[in-house]
């Protein structure tokens, strides 16, 4: 009952709160951490060798480290031990923040077009400087998609399989894709394994999450289509919920985005190419906090579920 509890408490702490940018974060901390491994490491030869060595020792450090913290302090206070894993499961939960973001860019973007540009940039690592006011509110939403399988559902499916730690790691492999994992000349060889493993940790979180977003809007006709694009994509998990998204919407999202100077085609997801509006955004909105619920009353009742067979083992 102990892991309800805390799961809980840090994901009603989320909802309320979000992530105040006065409250130390420790992605900050795990970004300082790649940013000085990559300096250091990416450049002569074995880029790619490095890269694998950086991502799996970060990751496992993540693991080990709160596996015996956790450990630790509840062998002196279960309460702290509690306290210091809500903490846990609110840093790790993301839903909050990235729904006042988007709903900013949405606003943003009416009030002026580079304003729109330069909030959307707080929320996705493509230029936006050469945007339109619709890839602007395109990109929002997009990220919106893509944030509710990385920065909810995945997290909730990490600590439902391994606790705080497994949460903690999973947050290690998203932070190290977000920074190193893209195909540019910089990173192709260094960041692959990153990739790959973010792929692997996401390929569940990514498929549930879109099911999810059919299940809560009622819409499971939507099905083939959300196989069709997902499948289209270079990755091969954001194009589900994005295409769940998109599908209820009826808009269109993907096409070409810009990293770091270098332009990638990406497949576009629906054929509906009809301006985005404030309706849209509050629609996505309500959509991914319904799932949000969902996905935290499936994992409540998950964990129950093991509580009580351990009872009677």
């Amino acid at each position: 009952m102990k892991a309800i509890i805390v799961l809980l408490a840090g994901w009603l702490a989320d909802l309320f709160i979000g992530d105040p940018s006065w409250l130390p974060h420790p992605v900050v901390f795990f970004g300082k951490l790649i940013a000085t491994c990559e300096r250091w490491l990416n450049s002569g030869s074995f880029r790619r060798f490095k890269g694998a060595l950086t991502a799996v020792i970060l990751i496992a450090l993540v693991y080990m480290s709160f596996y015996f913290l956790m450990n630790w302090l509840y062998g002196i206070n279960v309460f702290l031990g509690m306290g210091v894993g809500a903490a846990c499961v609110f840093y790790c939960l993301a839903g909050t923040t990235l729904v006042r973001e988007v709903r900013e860019v949405f606003y943003a973007v009416d009030r002026s077009l580079e304003e729109g540009r330069m909030q959307v940039a707080r929320i996705v690592g493509r230029d936006t400087s050469q945007l339109s006011a619709q890839e602007v509110r395109t990109a929002a939403l997009e990220t919106l998609a893509e944030n509710l399988s990385d920065g909810v559902v995945a997290p909730l499916l990490w600590y439902m399989l391994l606790g705080v730690p497994g949460m903690m790691a999973y947050k290690m492999v998203n932070t190290l894709d977000s920074m190193i994992g893209y195909r540019t000349a910089r990173y192709r060889d260094f960041g692959c394994w990153a990739a790959h493993i973010d792929d692997i940790a996401n390929y569940l979180p990514a498929r549930i999450t879109a099911l999810l977003m059919l299940i809560v809007t009622w819409r499971f006709g939507l099905l083939p289509s959300v196989t069709w694009y997902g499948r289209g994509q270079d990755s091969p998990n954001s194009g589900y919920p994005e295409a769940a998204l998109a599908g209820i919407l009826d808009c269109r999202f993907g096409g070409p985005h810009d990293y770091f100077g270098e332009r990638f085609e990406k497949a576009y997801i629906g054929s509906n190419d009809r301006p985005l509006t404030l309706d849209d955004m509050h629609r996505a909105i309500r959509i991914n906090r319904s799932v949000e619920v969902l996905m935290v009353v499936i994992t409540v009742f998950v964990l129950y579920f093991i509580h009580i067979i351990h009872l009677y083992l």
